[in-house]
């Protein structure tokens, strides 16, 4: 058991990295043990339904994921940390997604890729815990391990889990990436969030392709999320439609959720948005050869993905579009394109407008 003295100095280191946290301009940031027991179980259900599809990361490390001190030794407390993202306004982001002609990308990858933002951040909160306790062994994570960042920033106080599995706080809504600590540090813990849904499942009801199967069930093979960015192959054709104008990400079960009425506009600039993603027309980003796209993506999330995806995306979008002869014109000018699986959606989408034989324009 450790002395009052040591308890006192644990109390006061406590207080004093969620002191930095602030200056560093973390959102918020919350402690918390590593007992996920049953988040584990969950997890395991999750896995055991198939619902995770080609996301063969979700289940490579076992229980690495839930055990944090198999991930790394000797951790007993995490420090969860939040950062805001909302680059604008909601009702912009739903005047693109009514808008047809226009390109809808998920406000989280507008800017630049957060993993580096936050991630430095972290690095330095964790070079100022040094510079109290030197020997304290302290790993950063960004979405860069198997890490169960949702369960362990609810634990952590941060927020909660809510209907549509992203995590909810109530002054900030869902708008804001997680990132981790894992020390040996036997720090103060924060109290768990509670949940506070209540009877609402307006996420549940928006869902464009119905992935959200039950409160706190996602079925991830149905998400849009999925689709356009785990997914590598074709997107099956039940989807597409359901995808409307969305080519990268899907915000829908967020905006629509009461408790992001209390969101902040992020005050990072790095978050704000690049290249134009939050107003292109369709066309306009379908024109991008590899080069512009590596181009106008880099230092961004989006790059990830690849033109051949990208390409993919879009075609599906322009085939959900109001049929013009310019949005055919773009289309067959992809037609010969050296990939099968843009070819494909490209061909699904002309046949969409009516247009499926090349030579009938």
């Amino acid at each position: 058991m450790q002395s009052p003295l040591q308890d006192a100095q644990l109390a006061q280191l406590t207080q004093k990295i969620k002191a930095w946290a602030h200056t560093l301009g973390l959102s918020a940031i919350g402690i918390t043990d590593t007992d996920l027991g049953r988040a584990e179980a969950r997890l395991e259900a999750w896995l055991g339904e198939g619902f995770h599809g080609e996301m063969a990361y979700m289940e490579k490390h076992g229980t690495m994921r839930s055990r944090p001190s198999q991930l790394e030794s000797g951790t007993t407390r995490i420090i969860s940390a939040r950062l805001d993202y909302l680059p604008e306004a909601v009702a912009q982001s739903e005047q693109i997604l009514a808008d047809p002609q226009l390109a809808f990308v998920a406000r989280y990858a507008l800017g630049r890729d957060y993993h580096k933002v936050l991630r430095k951040r972290l690095q330095r909160l964790v070079e100022l815990i040094r510079g109290e306790v030197n020997d304290a062994a302290c790993r950063v994570f960004v979405d860069s391990a198997p890490v169960m960042e949702k369960p362990l920033a609810q634990k952590a106080g941060l927020g909660w889990i809510g209907k549509h599995t992203n995590l909810l706080a109530r002054d900030g809504g869902s708008w804001f990436f997680l990132g981790e600590i894992y020390t040996d540090l036997p720090l103060i813990c924060d109290l768990p969030a509670a949940d506070h849904c209540g009877d609402c499942t307006a996420c549940i009801g928006c869902c464009p392709t119905q992935a959200i199967i039950a409160p706190y069930r996602l079925d991830a093979r149905r998400c849009i999320s999925y689709l356009t960015i785990e997914l590598h192959g074709a997107i099956p054709e039940g989807f597409r439609r359901a995808m409307g104008n969305r080519i990268f990400g899907c915000d829908d079960c967020i905006q629509v959720c009461p408790w992001n009425r209390f969101a902040k506009l992020t005050r990072e600039l790095d978050f704000l948005p690049r290249a134009r993603l939050d107003s292109s027309t369709l066309i306009a980003l379908f024109e991008w050869d590899e080069a512009t796209f590596l181009k106008r993506t880099e230092g961004s999330a989006i790059r990830r993905l690849g033109h051949e995806r990208w390409l993919r995306n879009i075609a599906v979008a322009l085939g959900n579009a109001p049929g013009s002869g310019e949005i055919i014109n773009a289309l067959q000018m992809r037609l010969q394109h050296k990939s099968l699986l843009v070819r494909e959606h490209v061909l699904w989408a002309l046949q969409r407008h009516g247009a499926g034989n090349p030579g009938s324009q």
